[in-house]
This record gives structure tokens, sequence and C-alpha cells, in this order.
């Protein structure tokens, strides 16, 4: 028996969605990529969210079976509203998996993590064997870094030793990212913080030097990645 009261029914999104007609527009090319009996790794954002409803409308009108692997709480609360029933990497890896991204460059890589999901994105998109990444053309960069810091989550003991290292590394700043409906910093999906680090030039073995900080969870730097990028016309 489903829950029918207005929290399990309604889609959770608090706020208004920017760029929402470009972000629609290429939700919409993601149901072409949906089979009968699909298992679908779901990234967190506002386009994955749009395109979340694309892919329950359209299974719903051709009776397709799908199930989700939800990277976040609001992911897992919105395919129970749409019917779409969930699973976990514990139990199955993904047929293939999207999500959006909040800058890529001409070589696809990526800078994700506004969202704070990047921990469980990056292992849903590990275990994918395809990943498509869904942006409308505001995200395109020439090179990583040019509008966002770097997200890094980090385990609360180790902020303030986290901070410094990202330094050492080359951040110019380092911010503890605050909340905006609470006090105090966002906690993510797995309780740690977040630093967002800014660097004046991001190089490629930046996701590996940061990954090897004692305390860093994952960051936000998705480089080399084998993604397939679906931009809104």
């Amino acid at each position: 028996m489903r829950w029918t009261n207005r929290i399990a029914t309604n889609l959770p999104w608090p706020a208004e969605i920017a760029h929402r007609g470009n972000k629609e527009q290429v939700a919409a090319q993601i149901v072409s990529k949906v089979n009968d009996g699909d298992v679908i790794g779901v990234g967190s954002g506002s386009t994955a969210f749009l395109a979340l409803q694309v892919i329950a409308r359209d299974a719903a009108a051709r009776k397709l079976r799908l199930t989700a692997i939800p990277t976040s709480a609001e992911v897992a609360l919105a395919c129970a509203a749409l019917g779409i029933p969930t699973t976990s990497l514990l139990e199955t890896r993904p047929d293939w998996c999207f999500d959006g991204a909040d800058e890529v460059d001409p070589r696809n890589n990526l800078i994700k993590g506004r969202g704070g999901a990047m921990f469980r994105e990056k292992l849903v998109a590990l275990a994918s064997p395809r990943i498509y990444i869904l942006i409308d053309p505001s995200k395109l960069v020439q090179s990583l870094g040019e509008r966002f810091p770097i997200p890094v989550e980090t385990y609360p003991d180790c902020l303030h030793y986290v901070e410094g290292a990202l330094a050492s590394l080359g951040a110019v700043q380092v911010q503890l990212r605050l909340a905006t409906a609470k006090d105090g910093p966002v906690i993510t999906e797995s309780g740690n913080f977040i630093l967002d680090a800014r660097f004046e030039k991001i190089r490629p073995e930046l996701e590996k030097e940061i990954k090897s900080l004692c305390g860093v969870i994952e960051s936000g730097l998705f480089i080399g990645y084998n993604v397939e990028l679906l931009v809104a016309r």
C-alpha cells in the first residue's frame, strides 16, 4: 500500500528552476534511452529532477517496468511520488545513469556537487556502463572552474586539516558551505561537510590529488570519465 498524504504524493523541489525551458528540452532527449526492465541511476539536481518526471510519464504511457537507484533523498522522494520503485548499489548494478552538471569543458570533464550529492553521484556513475550528462548551454565552459569552485565532501573532524591541505594543492579560496534553511553548515547525505575550493587552474591530476587527502570523502571533479553529453538545442 502506498502513502497518500501530501508530502508523499507531491514532487519535492524547493525553489524556482533556472533555465527551465532548456532543461525540459534536454530532459526529453533521455526518453529514447529507456527500455523495459531497465535499472537506472538517477542523479540529483534540477535537470535530473525534470528528466525523471519525463521518464516516469513515458514509462507509464508505454507500460514499461523501471527501477531507479537514487543518489539523494530528494530523488528518492521524487521516485516515490512518481511511483518508480527504487533499489541500491548493494542489490543491483544500473544499466545506465543520467545526471546534470555545473560545468562541462570541451573534453567533457565536469564539475558537479552544487546540490551536495557528488559522492553518491560518482558511485553510481562509476558503476554504470553508460553515463548520460544532461545540460543546457549555460553549463559549457572553456576550462573548469570558470564559474564554480570544486565541492569537496569532508569528514567533519578533518575540516581544518583539509582546508590547509587544499591550500597546499593550490586553492586560492576555501569556504565551508553554509545552509540556507538551517543554521550552520550543509550536511551531506552521508553526514559530512562540504568545502568549496576555488582554483585558478584545474590540472588533470587534481581530482586524484584531492581524493588522496586524509578526511576527503569525495570531490565534485569528474575528469576523464566516459560520458555522453546531451545538450539542449
